[in-house]
């Protein structure tokens, strides 16, 4: 330790010498002058000094904060750390959310007759933590809602520049952080007319801007997103300190008495974002610059009026005038003073004339409304222009509605998709998507001009979403409707207010697709002329127009579009001109909009005024599945390969929710086509009496299999193969043929029985009675035509001649016949052998030697292979249950001797079945223990051919296997003992006493 620290010391020491000598090297140093000049030194290496690193100064930011509270939220005005070299920029933050707000303006001499203010509003990924999912990871063109945004910004500020200022003015709104509990869109414009207030932009503001929810009846100021979700009313508010200047509203069918009150409830809480951006322009504002009016001399003024005031009248006094005629007549009032100035040489009048000629028309247009009460064309102030509606103007979609309004014109259309065409939104608040659209085009033929068609358009965006606000309060539920819906409406013709005709339009499109809408929806706008004191601002007269034309929103004040249903509003716009218009004039404007709404849903309504049925065939079609979700993967298949083959096959749209299948086609026949693959992919639910299409998969003697239903299995029995005799199974059907077979049960194990001829017409055919011997082998292996009856039932009808009952039910009562005899041979009762699993070893089949020398099984051909299930019926008076044909065959041959004693098996029957008598016997009277008398058709090597008569054919077994002579013709008497696995009758010899 001792050395640790005399090596310390040394060096503290040794670091103060140098330290001494750097200080003396450093005073010692030669000043030297502008000329190059050398030192002489003592030694050739650099000195400390100048190697010494020099430390960077601190920068110090002057930043000036305003903290205020609204509501329950404390917000926060900043400025004066970032973006400094702006001519204004403001960052207003409330909790985690910050955005940030800069203005700029040009420096020309701003020589025009228009402001060109731009209000650029983004919302960049990183605000949330996210790296944006485009392929180049970067944002790309403005989204909708951006667009939106900056169209809720400059509606508000752009009424308060000077008159006369035509600089180029642009805002840069970005979010900067965001937490997803505040829409920064408010935000955002105070924070602009905070940044307007400290820059040197000449700027009649400041102005407030505020968001109103209503939740159970109680009005909300500034509430969450999540609020927003519960909130029947979403209203933004903007205003100055005593006047109105826009209002946005969606609303849930709210009264005009509430919206009245909640208009007057935002305003003062609106006024609270005035005096923080007053108190912080104090501290950190700028100095307003003297920039150069663009001003109409009055010299210039009257000139140009003395020369068109009367012509400009006497247009406007006339109202035979349409929109393009009244257009023309004013450009050649302007053209021929043109002429005039041109030829005086007034190039100060010619320079303004556009602008000033279109003062002139504003002046004469306002006051004849004030003075007069008059209109352009001739209306009453709350009249609306005439209507014409059409619902179903296109057919062949899923719903279309014309609707036109004076010299406006709007086609809409309705188109229906799947949940998964919903439109996805990338916006940091909000839901991810959106089911319902509509998109607003105003193409440019409808105005009578060229023009060329860009992407999104501001305007274009603004109209279409205010239209799908006043829609979206009347659509059903989502549980209850939950497809995606598309409006798209195309203006043919704009003569004013195309978006509250879009909103009428788009209704009967709605109803005309079959959409169970709530109620109809109209919408109209409402102008208002002004008369105002110019030394005092007040407003000392107005005007309040119903359903405005282009020309009268244009030289008019307001533009207040308002739509909604008989019971309440459910969207609003209002943009304005002056610099504010007072509360009171916009609450009484709500009264005649809603006279004017109440004769437009009458027009509406006498078109169509429900949800339309699509019951033709060519008409679109949409259906929703369940299914499980394994299910729904099998459907998908790798990467979507085998959905997106069967959408490129049929044209129709899949899209696959959590249990949910949503099938969108063109037409029936193109819904049924997919509905069939589905089915052989991932089935559905399997009904007794349901019609499924299915291929054979394997031909046996006794019938086929078929896979069905998405991999389901059942047995095409051949006794339901056909209502017809049938010779041989492979002349009917064959493997890989697909057939519409019908469910008609299911057997002990849960297999599944399908028929063919229960999807067939049943055709009456009287019985032949006389039947050749080739003709019963057919008719054996033939299915038993068999009506509807119980399933325990014990009586039975039959067309053909031969077959009586269902192979499954004739081989019970065959085995009970055999186990009969058993008893009466080895007094006591053989053990009966249970139904084999389906993982038993599969055996080969065996056929019966007595029936195929009998005829009754000769088209089949002997094979063997894997022994498949068999499905039977459970027989209330069967003594056991049978599974497999094999066990079948095997009795056969095990009990061919069954048949000796037929007098004990007659005994039997004597007692268990009552007779039938024989003089008319067929197959509903032919039970076990019948006896007949029967006429031999023809002698064979091991039995006899049987007329039983009523068209009915059977058979008798020679007793031992020995031949006795029998004659053809000749009558003997039988008694029915059983029937075998063909259905065939087995008859058996008797003596009555």
């Amino acid at each position: 330790m001792a050395s640790v620290a005399i090596t310390r010391k040394n060096h503290l020491v040794s670091s103060l010498l140098y330290s001494i000598r750097c200080r003396r090297s450093y005073i010692r140093r030669p000043i030297t002058t502008s000329r190059l000049s050398f030192t002489t030194s003592t030694s050739t290496s650099p000195s400390p000094a100048d190697t010494e690193i020099p430390v960077s100064r601190t920068k110090v930011l002057e930043v000036f904060k305003e903290e205020f509270e609204i509501g329950s939220r404390l917000l926060t005005f900043e400025t004066g750390k970032i973006a400094r070299f702006a001519n204004g920029a403001v960052v207003l933050g409330i909790d985690d959310t910050k955005v940030l707000s800069t203005v700029c303006s040009s420096k020309g001499d701003g020589v025009r007759d228009f402001l060109p203010l731009t209000v650029d509003y983004q919302e960049k990924q990183f605000a949330q933590g996210v790296i944006p999912g485009t392929y180049m990871r970067r944002e790309g063109a403005p989204k909708e809602r951006e667009l939106l945004c900056g169209r809720l910004i400059d509606r508000p500020i752009r009424p308060l520049f000077p008159a006369g200022f035509y600089h180029e003015v642009q805002v840069m709104a970005s979010v900067l952080s965001s937490d997803g509990k505040q829409d920064p869109d408010v935000m955002a414009a105070n924070a602009t007319s905070a940044a307007l207030m400290l820059s040197d932009i000449p700027w009649g503001g400041p102005i407030g801007m505020i968001r109103v929810g209503r939740i159970d009846g109680h009005l909300v100021v500034n509430p969450t997103m999540d609020e927003l979700n519960l909130s029947d009313l979403n209203l933004v508010y903007a205003c100055t300190k005593d006047k109105t200047l826009m209002l946005d509203v969606q609303a849930s069918e709210i009264s005009e008495k509430d919206l009245e009150a909640a208009f007057r409830f935002a305003h003062p809480e609106a006024v609270k974002f005035i005096e923080p951006q007053l108190r912080l322009a104090e501290k950190a504002g700028k100095q307003k610059k003297e920039y150069k009016l663009s001003l109409v001399s009055e010299r210039t003024m009257n000139k140009i009026r003395d020369l068109t005031e009367t012509p400009i009248e006497a247009v406007f006094t006339d109202p035979s005038y349409g929109k393009f005629e009244r257009g023309e007549a004013l450009d050649k009032i302007a053209q021929n003073v043109k002429g005039i100035l041109e030829e005086e040489g007034d190039e100060e009048s010619l320079k303004v004339l556009s602008k000033t000629v279109d003062t002139v028309r504003k002046q004469i247009i306002r006051k004849r409304i004030i003075t007069e009460g008059f209109r352009l064309d001739g209306r009453r102030l709350d009249e609306v222009r005439p209507l014409y509606c059409e619902a179903g103007s296109l057919p062949g979609l899923h719903g279309s509605a014309l609707f036109s309004r004076g010299d406006t014109q709007v086609l809409c259309t309705v188109t229906l998709g799947a949940p998964g065409d919903a439109q996805r939104l990338d916006s940091i608040v909000g839901p991810p998507t959106k089911r319902f659209m509509l998109h607003y085009n105003f193409p440019p033929f409808c105005i009578n001009e060229v023009g060329k068609r860009t992407g999104l358009n501001r305007r274009e965006v603004g109209h279409g979403t205010l239209a799908e606000k006043a829609l979206v309060a009347v659509l059903p539920p989502e549980l209850d409707f939950p497809y995606t819906v598309r409006i798209n409406s195309e203006v043919m013709s704009s003569d004013g207010s195309t978006s509250m005709a879009t909103v009428c339009g788009g209704s009967m499109a709605l109803m005309d697709a079959g959409i169970p809408l709530q109620e109809h929806v109209a919408g109209l706008s409402v102008g208002l002329v002004t008369e105002v004191d110019p030394s005092t601002g007040t407003v000392n007269e107005y005007r309040i127009l119903t359903d405005i034309l282009g020309l009268e929103d244009h030289l008019g004040d307001m533009d207040f579009k308002i739509a909604g249903t008989r019971n309440g509003i459910t969207a609003i716009q209002l943009d304005i001109k002056p610099a504010g218009i007072p509360l009171d004039i916009i609450c009484e404007s709500l009264g005649p909009a809603y006279k004017g709404r109440l004769q437009i849903l009458d027009h509406m309504e006498q078109e169509i005024n429900a949800a339309r049925v699509q019951d033709g065939k060519n008409s679109p079609r949409l259906v929703t599945l369940k299914y499980s979700n394994d299910d729904l993967r099998r459907l998908i298949g790798p990467l979507g390969a085998l959905k997106m083959k069967i959408e490129e096959e049929t044209g129709a749209r899949m899209s696959v929710s959590d249990g949910a299948l949503t099938i969108v086609a063109k037409n029936q026949s193109v819904m049924e086509k997919v509905q069939e693959k589905v089915d052989l992919i991932i089935g559905r639910a399997i009904e007794v009496g349901g019609v499924y299409k299915g291929i054979i998969t394997s031909i046996k003697e006794y019938g086929a299999f078929v896979e069905f239903n998405g991999g389901q299995h059942g047995l095409l029995h051949v006794s339901e193969l056909s209502h017809e005799p049938i010779s041989k199974i492979s002349d009917v059907i064959s493997v890989g043929q697909q057939l519409s077979l019908m469910c008609i049960g299911q057997d002990l194990r849960g297999n599944i029985k399908l028929s063919l001829k229960a999807t067939l017409p049943q055709k009456t055919k009287k019985p032949d009675p006389i039947k050749t011997s080739s003709d019963l082998s057919k008719q054996v292996e033939d299915s038993p035509p068999r009506q509807q009856e119980p399933q325990n039932s014990t009586s039975y009808s039959a067309t053909s001649p031969i077959v009586i009952r269902s192979a499954v039910e004739c081989d019970e009562e065959e085995k009970l016949s055999t186990l009969i005899s058993s008893v009466k041979h080895n007094s006591k009762l053989p053990r009966v052998s249970k139904p084999k699993s389906s993982s038993q070893k599969p055996k080969s089949l065996k056929s019966s030697s007595n029936e195929d020398e009998l005829g009754c099984d000769s088209g089949s051909k002997k094979t063997k292979g894997g022994k498949p299930f068999l499905l039977t019926e459970k027989r209330t008076n069967s003594g056991s249950n049978y599974t497999s044909s094999e066990e079948e065959e095997e009795d056969d041959d095990k009990h061919k001797h069954a048949f000796t004693n037929v007098v004990d098996i007659s005994d039997f029957f004597k007692d268990r079945e009552s007779k039938v008598e024989e003089t008319s016997i067929d197959a509903k009277k032919l039970k076990l223990g019948t006896k007949v008398t029967a006429k031999i058709v023809q002698v064979r090597a091991r039995g006899l051919v049987l007329d039983l008569g009523g068209g009915i054919n059977g058979m008798y077994r020679f007793e031992g296997g020995g031949k006795q002579d029998f004659e053809v013709g000749s009558e003997v008497r039988v008694q029915c003992t059983s029937f075998n696995s063909k259905g065939i009758p087995v008859m058996s010899i008797v003596q009555d006493d």
